[in-house]
């Protein structure tokens, strides 16, 4: 009767270490609230541009949040993803193609996605571009072409614009006489525009801004396919961020009113992302090979 007691204590004092092992390392993996706010941008415009233009945006999280905030570009779509793996960054702006790639590196989650000046709604759109002039009429055309991506790991500028070659029955690369990457979307509507490349994949509303600062002459390029629409880019950050702080930043996003804040955010608002909502991206980009299976 001792002996069976003494096993049950020894079973107890075990489960009860084993437990609290377990809740010191849940604990342990819950940071401390930052001193800095580390934002990470991609970018999809010139980075040197990007962190310039979003100066208002990281002026109103600090006062929003009390706390200094910081911006981070990288010089590709690859350098933010790596930033917030090594756990350089305790937020970052994604595209739904960089969001679920880095998903496989760290433990990060959606918070928020801007509702879309353009569209109304958390949806945008990419585009396939050619020159104006050009004799080609459908994308089966581009067949033996040159063609243009921004950055291979851009949603819209990749991931999107192959989904429409693929379903015109167009393989990358081997259906196509050259592809290049460009790097940025405006880098792929100057391609375009200039004769550079027989056709180009980038985002709508980028071309759309490019066009409205004169930059792009409307009359030189012209729309080939559209996307069907694609989730908005997500605002994440890292699983392991103070939940008071995360519910204080979405708060910020969701507060937003200001009208020149949110015409260079591209947004009328902003509303809760999550997981699930990319779901469709992840698919496509496994079976196209932009993501490792």
């Amino acid at each position: 009767m001792i002996r069976k007691a003494l096993t049950l204590l020894i079973i107890l004092v075990a489960l009860l270490s084993a437990a609290c092992s377990q809740q010191t390392a849940t604990t342990s993996e819950k940071k401390e609230q930052p001193k800095v706010l580390r934002v990470g941008l991609i970018p999809n415009q010139a980075p040197e541009k990007i962190k310039a233009k979003y100066e208002p945006f990281r002026k109103y999280l600090e006062e929003k949040l009390g706390m200094p905030v910081e911006l981070f570009v990288a010089t590709n779509y690859a350098g933010v993803v790596e930033a917030m793996a090594a756990d350089k960054l305790d937020m970052a702006y994604f595209g739904g193609l960089t969001y679920v790639q880095a998903k496989q590196k760290a433990k990060i989650h959606p918070i928020v996605t801007e509702i879309d000046s353009e569209t109304k709604t958390t949806k945008y759109y990419s585009l396939i571009i050619t020159p104006a002039n050009s004799p080609i009429k459908t994308l089966q055309d581009l067949k033996g072409k040159t063609f243009a991506f921004g950055d291979i790991n851009s949603t819209s500028g990749s991931l999107y614009p192959r989904i429409m070659l693929d379903r015109a029955w167009l393989k990358v690369p081997d259906d196509f006489a050259n592809i290049i990457y460009t790097g940025k979307h405006d880098a792929t509507a100057l391609a375009v525009q200039n004769g550079k490349v027989d056709a180009g994949g980038l985002e709508g509303r980028i071309l759309n801004k490019l066009i409205e600062d004169g930059k792009i002459d409307k009359n030189k390029i012209r729309i080939l396919a559209k996307s069907d629409p694609i989730e908005g880019y997500p605002w994440c950050v890292q699983d392991s961020m103070d939940p008071q702080l995360e519910a204080k930043i979405v708060d910020a996003f969701l507060s937003i009113k200001d009208p020149e804040l949110l015409k260079l955010l591209r947004a009328e608002g902003f509303a809760r992302v999550k997981a699930e909502d990319y779901a469709y991206v992840e698919q496509e980009a496994r079976r196209l090979g932009l993501l490792k299976q």
